[in-house]
């Protein structure tokens, strides 16, 4: 599954590359992420978030606990996480890019979120997450305005 959303925001480029840059403030602005903690790195380790995601279609509801780093940083314009799990077992993949350019009236942001596995079918984490999508761009906006 690929999901692609765009949004613009009249706020510079570093301004936005910083909020989507720290996984810690995406529950400010994404309510599917329900919580995220930065686990302490190691010298030399990629910086690693433990990100709890929830969400509820109906009457069903699904929680999944990802542990996410920062694969790629390239500021102030493109960041990429991806899940990388340290108990050695094998797991879905899930990948997430940013990207961020300047425009006339400030900047936009186009995100990309890969998910490899089967847990989630039928199109229901597709329709979960075209909702807060459309929910989170508001409240992204306002983020960046405070």
């Amino acid at each position: 599954m690929d999901v692609a959303a765009t949004v613009e925001a009249p706020v510079g480029v570093e301004k936005l590359f910083a909020v989507v840059a720290d996984l810690t403030t995406y529950p400010h602005w994404l309510s599917i992420v329900h919580q995220v903690t930065a686990e302490p790195s190691g010298s030399g380790e990629a910086i690693a978030w433990l990100v709890e995601l929830r969400g509820k279609v109906g009457p069903f509801a699904r929680s999944k606990r990802l542990r996410m780093v920062q694969s790629m940083c390239e500021r102030p314009n493109n960041v990429v996480f991806e899940r990388r799990e340290t108990d050695g077992r094998k797991h879905s993949p899930w990948v997430l890019t940013a990207q961020v350019g300047a425009t006339s009236v400030g900047s936009n942001l186009t995100v990309n979120l890969h998910y490899g596995g089967s847990l989630f079918t039928g199109g229901v984490l597709e329709r979960l997450l075209a909702d807060q999508i459309m929910q989170g761009r508001e409240r992204l906006l306002a983020v960046l305005q405070a």
